[in-house]
């Protein structure tokens, strides 16, 4: 009983200790969900404007630019995937590669070849471990997104999607990642980069008000060749940007739940415990009774 007894304390204080780490964990996060939701905030009333200025190009002329041009036929897609770099957040990147998965096998089903470009430590691993190929990944930001990552993955993928398909080129561009909707729903979401589709998205404004009629100098096809570029960073930076904020969020609510699990540890244990000492004190007393019994008769 005593040894059992001292098994129960000791699982009693790893739960404690695990409860301190978790919770630490809980509120890192919730001070970190604060400044990447003011983030994805700030972010969107560029997004906004660029979206309605490429949108008023690519609707109100007839420009037969490469980047909103759809291709005849489509035999090489590229497929962005955005994770995270540490764990601990619950189902937040096995819910993104899973979605990944599902959109390459879909692909492929098509005949079409599928080239990753992976952004997170997680993406990477996952790739590893089965032995899959990737052309380029990015790590170490996923939590606080600088937009240096943003611009180099956009020139890579317009790079690639502008060289032909016998040199390597891709045809579709698409991006996988979380789109933060409220503290407990963040959505896996597939978005189609390239060829664009312009449209008014609810994560760059919750109202689409009328495009304005410009008037394009030196003329639209400049603008458009000008704006296309920054149009495609600030699509690839609000993704990530979606992607920290539910990371965060994710986190907070998986630490949550660990210390609210280290709780009920603890109180069970600590059941146990009780019932193993009172079970110890009931044999010491039967054996004292026992002993004092058989003196008596003897």
């Amino acid at each position: 009983m005593g040894a059992q007894l001292r098994v129960y304390r000791q699982k009693i204080k790893s739960a404690q200790t695990m409860k301190k780490v978790t919770r630490a964990m809980e509120l890192i996060a919730t001070s970190r969900i604060t400044k990447a939701r003011k983030r994805m905030a700030e972010s969107n009333p560029y997004a906004q404007a660029i979206t309605e200025a490429v949108s008023a190009v690519a609707s109100y002329t007839d420009i037969d630019h490469i980047l909103v041009t759809e291709r005849e036929e489509v035999r090489r897609v590229a497929v962005v995937v955005f994770t995270s770099d540490r764990g601990l957040n619950g189902a937040f990147s096995s819910s993104v590669l899973r979605e990944a998965e599902g959109l390459t096998n879909q692909l492929e089903s098509e005949g079409k070849e599928v080239v990753h470009y992976l952004i997170g430590r997680k993406a990477v691993g996952y790739f590893a471990f089965r032995k899959r190929a990737s052309e380029k990944q990015w790590t170490g930001s996923t939590d606080l997104p600088v937009f240096q990552t943003a611009k180099e993955l956009g020139e890579a993928l317009v790079e690639r999607f502008t060289i032909p398909f016998e040199d390597g080129g891709v045809e579709e561009i698409h991006y996988v990642y979380n789109r933060f909707q409220s503290m407990v729903t963040q959505t896996p979401t597939v978005v189609r980069l390239l060829p664009l589709e312009v449209v008014e998205s609810d994560d760059v404004a919750e109202e689409a008000p009328l495009l304005p009629l410009y008037e394009f100098e030196p003329d639209a096809e400049t603008v458009l060749h000008a704006l296309l570029p920054d149009y495609i960073q600030a699509r690839l930076f609000n993704a990530m940007l979606h992607s920290a904020a539910s990371e965060h969020a994710a986190r907070q609510r998986a630490m949550s739940a660990a210390s609210d699990n280290a709780d009920t540890l603890v109180r069970d244990y600590t059941r146990l415990a009780n019932n193993a000492r009172q079970a110890e004190i009931t044999q010491q007393i039967s054996e004292i009774v026992g002993g004092a019994d058989a003196l008596a008769t003897a």
